[in-house]
């Protein structure tokens, strides 16, 4: 920026304070306060609203919630804690966290590289933050026991964790049953069963679910027939690819898939493959992803409530955060099958 400009804008280069735009309008500090977080209804003149907006517009002033609420002893700052944030599962549960707060509370994502969960040092980091409360989104033990913080706590995607804090869980095991029940039904023997390397609880208990059905139904999956890759379509075609010639030759007939994204992988191999879908080889997932209802063929997957899910975990934070008791600390969506093409023909 030469000379003349800076001349132009000379407040540019230092940080506008409520008393630069309350001096400028004419006013209080205290006006400056109402007007910029909306707070006039009848305590300020319509003139005097107007013209401390002018005065925002004209410097730039730009309101410190976060410094005004740690002065306070806590922000209106909200983490969610979540791993693997390349699932686009998680967009959804974004979305209902993010409508749950609406527009009291600012959303912090502490996410991880793909296929790594967060470190509880490092989301004890961002407490120095004092954020008015926490989401975990499919935690494990090790890392609810290493975090040990304060304040209001909800987990979510979190079986078997409900004594460590408020819950909204999904329940997996049920839709994972009836796709085991699905699939002897349409006469597989042998299935092959594609995870996620992220290691929490969630994936433990589909797959986990998953297999014990399928064993009463008949069903085997052999040890060399289960494999994880994160949660990349390129990875889990790749995977897919080395074992397949290995799994045809021992007879498998249907892939089950953590996700839907790893099934998206093992669709794409397939067809690469020159494998006829359903006939020569079923493909199904979890999760219910949008682009599985389009996909070539469209897929057949559980159903987990991604938007319900984060709705309802915010909402349960808020009412903790806000000082009132929650008549249901754990919660339980409900799961079901989806059945299309990549199980069952046209």
């Amino acid at each position: 920026m030469d000379s003349a400009e800076q001349q132009q804008h000379p407040l540019r280069s230092r940080r506008i304070t409520a008393a630069m735009v309350a001096a400028r309008a004419g006013v209080s500090t205290a006006t400056v306060s109402l007007v910029a977080n909306g707070k006039t209804a009848g305590r300020v003149s319509g003139e005097n609203i107007r013209r401390v907006r002018e005065a925002i517009s004209e410097l730039g002033y730009v309101v410190d919630s976060v410094g005004s609420s740690l002065a306070k002893g806590v922000s209106s700052i909200v983490i969610l804690v979540a791993p693997d944030i390349s699932n686009p599962f998680f967009a959804k549960v974004i979305a209902g966290v993010r409508e749950s707060l609406g527009t009291d509370y600012q959303l912090l994502l502490s996410v991880t590289e793909a296929g790594e969960f967060p470190h509880a040092d490092d989301v004890r980091k961002l407490m120095a933050l004092r954020p008015a409360g926490l989401l975990v989104d499919a935690p494990n033990a090790g890392f609810l026991d290493d975090l040990a913080v304060g304040g209001p706590l909800v987990l979510l995607d979190a079986p078997g964790m409900e004594s460590y804090a408020p819950s909204v869980n999904l329940d997996v095991a049920h839709g994972a049953r009836e796709l085991a029940a699905h699939l002897a039904t349409a006469g597989h023997r042998k299935v092959a069963y594609v995870d996620s390397v992220t290691g929490t609880a969630t994936f433990a208990l589909r797959r986990e679910a998953f297999l014990a059905e399928a064993e009463n139904r008949g069903i085997t999956a052999d040890p060399s027939h289960i494999i994880s890759t994160t949660i990349d379509v390129g990875a889990a075609a790749a995977a897919f690819a080395a074992a397949w010639p290995q799994w045809q030759r021992e007879g498998v007939t249907a892939v089950v898939c953590g996700t839907d994204t790893h099934a998206y992988g093992v669709l794409q191999e397939a067809r690469v493959a020159g494998l006829r879908i359903p006939d020569q080889l079923a493909i199904a997932g979890f999760d219910d992803l949008p682009y599985s209802a389009t996909s070539n063929p469209s897929l057949t997957s559980v159903h987990l409530p991604a938007t319900p899910l984060g709705l309802k975990a915010g909402e349960q934070l808020r009412r903790l955060m806000e000082g009132h008791e929650l008549k249901q600390p754990q919660l339980t969506l409900e799961s079901s099958l989806v059945v299309r093409n990549s199980t069952s023909p046209a």
